[in-house]
């Protein structure tokens, strides 16, 4: 499904595990999920901002890391993880590296709410330790772009689908040829709360699809935008780019770039 295929840059191992305790009647099940190598991309100007980048589906953290770097923008640190292997229904059970099982994109579908909190989590994680004059954000490509949509709701409602709090304030988040997960009853989720709202109407969130996506079609993407604004993200912009398929081009990369640099308000946008 996915075509980012890159050399391996800049990176360090990061093997994080995420523990689940299920209860079953009287007997405890334990599900683990391991994450598997970070690649990072440091900043070459002054750092203004951290940014995590989620790869799609049976792809890895490295693929990214390279065309990120290659980016005119020096004041960003791009984090670059990679997703558990994990079986994933979409592909017959074959297991892959994944942010969380996808089954079908549909709104009937089943969401796979226990890999789609330990993968924000693991997000969260990796921008905890930043500092606090940094801003920080999310993006991603395909799943990864739907893993970052998800971490935007979560924001906004203040917590993860178990109920968990959700510790961090993304400043950015960026969607690319994704969709979003667990759309089920958000808007009414947001719409109880004056905070949930304040935040879903305040963060800024750039979603862009092609309009000959094979693998994650159109009609998904352009869906997600629709769901996600009736919920209440009114900062919320949605590209179109005719004739594209399942993968990005420079002009969608040079909007991208024109974009973060206006919302985190960076310094140039080019290290001489």
């Amino acid at each position: 499904m996915e075509d980012k295929r890159m050399p391996e840059s800049h990176a360090f191992s990061c093997c994080c595990l995420f523990h689940k305790d299920i209860y079953p009647g009287s007997r405890t099940a334990r599900k683990t999920f391991e994450f598997g190598r970070t690649h990072v991309v440091r900043p070459k100007g002054k750092h203004q901002a951290t940014i995590v980048w989620l790869h799609g589906l049976g792809d890895n953290g490295s693929s990214w890391s390279q065309l990120l770097e290659s980016l005119p923008l020096p004041n960003i640190k791009w984090i670059c993880p990679t997703a558990p292997i994990r079986p994933v229904a979409i592909l017959g059970g074959f297991p892959c590296t994944a942010w969380f099982d996808d089954g079908e994109l549909s709104e009937d579908g089943p969401d796979d709410w226990e890999g789609l909190d330990a993968s924000a989590a693991h997000i969260a994680n990796l921008l905890s330790t930043e500092p606090s004059d940094v801003k920080v954000g999310i993006g991603g490509f395909s799943m990864g772009a739907a893993m970052a949509v998800y971490s935007a709701t979560a924001y906004a409602l203040g917590r993860y689908g178990n109920g968990n709090p959700y510790p961090i304030i993304p400043r950015a988040v960026v969607g690319l040829s994704g969709w979003l997960p667990g759309s089920r009853g958000l808007r009414n989720k947001i719409e109880v709360s004056h905070e949930a709202a304040r935040r879903a109407a305040s963060l800024p969130i750039l979603l862009s699809h092609g309009t000959c996506d094979d693998d994650v079609p159109y009609k998904y993407g352009e869906k997600s935008a629709h769901s996600l604004s009736v919920a209440g993200f009114r900062n919320l912009t949605f590209k179109t780019y005719e004739g594209i398929g399942h993968y990005t081009v420079p002009k969608e990369m040079d909007d991208v770039c024109n974009w973060l640099t206006a919302r985190l308000g960076l310094e140039g946008t080019r290290y001489l």
